[in-house]
């Protein structure tokens, strides 16, 4: 008998992926939480029945989540990870030697606790001496912070239910001022291919637009995600995410990646004329 675990990125548009096993099954307090054994993806993490992240692409999410402002930013000492409890971004991070504090907040310590045990890959460096873990509600987090970080991270899942106080416009005057004089905030911006994950990239846009002098979308192709096409938000108070690109100072430093390049760099803010056309009337 064969098992498939099916994706669900539209009323009309399914990814299957054939399971070999179901490792792990629980409920937290917050979410539902499945581990599956797959031979074409290996891993699967499913939160609340949703693909979240697995072995096989992971690296490209973490990875242009994280180096694309580690990239722009000359001197990144703390740093904010809000969701990220899987360890993946946090994973990229702890390359950086000049990097002094990494804060994690992740709501659910169940997910922590079953990435470490089935995805130690990405796990292992929440051990590192520079990481706390906080487990807090992230919106109530920031709302306490002022000038503490030079990067935020927002490693969020979707832009709904439990984390939908992750998408509003008082969370990123938050982040904003959470962040010191020449801060950067970057985020997940879901899919523009499809109408609704369109839609929450939009409205995010907009309000990421509203507080930070400078905004912009930049793109990689990620497989196990809707459409593969995915986005990211740039943004910040002072840097300009191309034009203050250094990328030798950044290869000096001998990190190792698999998806993430400066020649890359650039590329990623070139849109496709239909995302520009989507965004054409945000300022």
């Amino acid at each position: 008998m064969e098992m498939w675990f099916s994706d669900v990125h539209t009323p009309n548009v399914k990814l299957s992926i054939r399971v070999d096993e179901q490792l792990f099954s629980a409920n937290s307090e917050l979410q539902r939480l499945d581990v599956l054994s797959s031979r074409e993806f290996g891993k699967i993490l499913v939160v609340d029945g949703d693909l979240a992240l697995t072995e096989k692409d992971e690296f490209i999410y973490h990875e242009m989540i994280s180096h694309v402002p580690m990239a722009v930013h000359p001197n990144v000492k703390q740093i904010l990870v809000i969701g990220g409890g899987d360890g993946g971004v946090v994973r990229e991070l702890v390359k950086y030697e000049g990097v002094e504090q990494i804060d994690v907040v992740e709501a659910d310590p169940l997910l922590v606790e079953v990435c470490r045990k089935y995805f130690p890959q990405m796990a292992c460096s929440l051990n590192d001496r520079r990481v706390s873990i906080y487990h807090e509600d992230g919106l109530k987090f920031i709302r306490s912070r002022s000038d503490a970080y030079d990067l935020i991270i927002i490693d969020s899942p979707n832009p709904f239910g439990a984390a939908e106080g992750l998408f509003t416009k008082e969370f990123y005057g938050n982040c904003f001022n959470a962040l010191h004089e020449d801060g950067i905030m970057i985020n997940q911006h879901e899919s523009p291919f499809y109408d609704e994950e369109a839609f929450w990239c939009l409205r995010m846009h907009k309000r990421i637009v509203e507080s930070f002098p400078v905004s912009r979308i930049y793109q990689a192709h990620i497989p196990s995600y809707p459409s593969g096409h995915w986005l990211f938000g740039f943004a910040s108070k002072k840097y300009h995410p191309v034009d203050d690109l250094d990328g030798v100072r950044w290869k000096l430093l001998g990190i190792h990646t698999r998806y993430y390049l400066p020649r890359l760099h650039a590329g990623v803010f070139a849109l496709p004329a239909y995302v520009e056309e989507m965004l054409k009337d945000v300022e």
